[in-house]
C-alpha cells in the first residue's frame, strides 16, 4: 500500500479568489432541473466503486480533508484539547504503521470551534499547521446586527483563527435580495483580512435548488473562499443533490473568472461510505485539483471514527467496536 497513498497536495495552493463584481445578469439566468439533478446524484456511489488498499488510500485522504468538529452547548476546554490531540493523531499510529505509512505525518485539514475556544485551540495545536477555523455572524442562525456580526469576525480573527465560516442571512436568499446578499458576503470577507472564509448558505432553509445555485455565485462573486452546505443544525444538511448543484457552480465560476472556490458539505455526514461518494463527487465534477485540503473539506465530527474502524478492518480483517476510536 505505501506506493499507493502519499501525503502530499495534489496541487499547489490556488490563488485567493478576490472580491469581484456583481454580475447579476449571470444570476437571473440560472436555473435547475431539480429532477436531473437527482438522477445523477443518485449515480454517484454506483458509477465508481474501490476496494482494499485502493479504499484506504481515499479514505486517508478523506481524513486530511476533515475540518474536525465540536459545536456543542456543552463544549469545554478539556474537549477542545483532546480534540486538537485526534487532529494532530487521527489515526492510531500502529494501524499507520500497518498500511506502510507510518511516516506520513496525517493531520486533519482543520479544528472547527465556537470564538471563546479559539485561543485554547491555538494553544493544543502549536508547532502544526493544522489551522483553527472559527464559526461567527451568529452562527447557526445569522440573527445578529451586522456590526455585532462583523465585530465577531474581527475578533476571531485577532484570537488566532485563520477560517471563518459565516453564515449567510437566508432571508436575502428567499426574497431574490442578491445586491444585498453580495454586500453582506463582500463585508464579511473584508472584516476576515487573511483569513480565509468560508461562506455557510445553510442550503435546507433556501427552498429550491435554483436558489441554492444563485446563492453560491453571489458569495463567490464576493470573495467567498469556499462555499459550504450547511451549519450542521438544520433539519435537512448535507445531501448529494445540493452538493452537485454547488460544485457545478464552483465549475461554471472558475471557468468564467480562473479562480478556484473550495467546496465543503457539513452536517450528517457520519459514514466512511459517505466521504467516498463525496470525493467522487468532487473527482468527477471539478477533477483531482479538488481532492486537496486547499480545496475540499468536510465538517464533521463522528466522520473519522468511522473511518478509523475501516481501515483497522483493512488491517486486521475484524470490525472493532466504536468506542475502540474515540474523540472523532
Amino acid at each position: 500500500m505505501k506506493n499507493n497513498v502519499k501525503h502530499k497536495e495534489l496541487t499547489e495552493a490556488p490563488a485567493r479568489v478576490p472580491i469581484l463584481p456583481l454580475d447579476l445578469d449571470v444570476i437571473k439566468g440560472i436555473r435547475v432541473n431539480r429532477s436531473a439533478v437527482e438522477r445523477r446524484a443518485a449515480t454517484l456511489g454506483k458509477r465508481r466503486t474501490v476496494k482494499k488498499e485502493w479504499q484506504a488510500a481515499w479514505l486517508l485522504r478523506a481524513i486530511s480533508c476533515i475540518d474536525l468538529t465540536t459545536l456543542a452547548g456543552d463544549d469545554t476546554p478539556g474537549n477542545v484539547v483532546r480534540l486538537c490531540a485526534k487532529a494532530r493523531q487521527p489515526v492510531r499510529q500502529d494501524l499507520m504503521d500497518s498500511l506502510g505509512v507510518g511516516d506520513m505525518q496525517l493531520h486533519t485539514g482543520a479544528v472547527c470551534v465556537y470564538h471563546n475556544l479559539i485561543e485554547t485551540a491555538v494553544e493544543a495545536l502549536k508547532g502544526t499547521d493544522i489551522p483553527v477555523a472559527a464559526v461567527s455572524t451568529g452562527f447557526p442562525a445569522g440573527q445578529i446586527s451586522m456590526k455585532q456580526k462583523l465585530s465577531e469576525i474581527r475578533e476571531s480573527v485577532k484570537s488566532g483563527a485563520k477560517e471563518i465560516d459565516i453564515v449567510i442571512s437566508r432571508a436575502h436568499v428567499l426574497r431574490g435580495e442578491w445586491e444585498k446578499l453580495y454586500e453582506e458576503v463582500a463585508a464579511f470577507r473584508e472584516a476576515c483580512g487573511p483569513a480565509h472564509m468560508k461562506a455557510i448558505l445553510a442550503t435546507g432553509e433556501l427552498a429550491t435548488l435554483t436558489n441554492v445555485a444563485k446563492a453560491s455565485h453571489v458569495c463567490m462573486m464576493a470573495g467567498s473562499d469556499f462555499i459550504k452546505t450547511s451549519t450542521g443544525k438544520e433539519s435537512v444538511n448535507a445531501t448529494l443533490p445540493v452538493s452537485l448543484v454547488m460544485v457545478r457552480a464552483i465549475r461554471e465560476f472558475h471557468e468564467r473568472t480562473g479562480f478556484k472556490v473550495g467546496f465543503k458539505p457539513a452536517g450528517g455526514i457520519r459514514t466512511a461510505k459517505q466521504s467516498l461518494e463525496w470525493l467522487f463527487l468532487m473527482k468527477e465534477e471539478l477533477g483531482n485539483d479538488w481532492l486537496s485540503p486547499e480545496l475540499f473539506r468536510f465538517g464533521a465530527s463522528s466522520l473519522l471514527g468511522d473511518i478509523e474502524r475501516q481501515l483497522e478492518h483493512f488491517v486486521t480483517g475484524r470490525y472493532s467496536a466504536s468506542y475502540r476510536h474515540p474523540m472523532s
